[in-house]
């Protein structure tokens, strides 16, 4: 679930932001039992280019990052 989560914050940003600033996204040391393993998949531009080439994964990340529709 973490790396979905840092994946979703990744891509977020990467739209959000203009071409020229570098993202990197990071789990913070100590707060998982396996962060080394995440930050290695977040860091690995090839890794994320393949995550975001699968359809399934790309339509959970877009469900993360879409703003909730408020009912008046």
């Amino acid at each position: 679930m973490a790396t979905l989560i840092g994946l979703s914050i990744r891509v977020r940003l990467i739209r959000a932001l203009p071409t020229r600033f570098k993202v990197t996204v990071e789990i913070t040391p100590g707060s998982h039992s396996t962060e080394f393993a995440i930050n290695k998949q977040l860091a690995d531009k090839e890794r994320v280019a393949a995550a975001l080439e699968n359809s399934t994964l790309i339509g959970v990340i877009n469900q993360c990052i879409s703003r909730p529709v408020i009912a008046a």
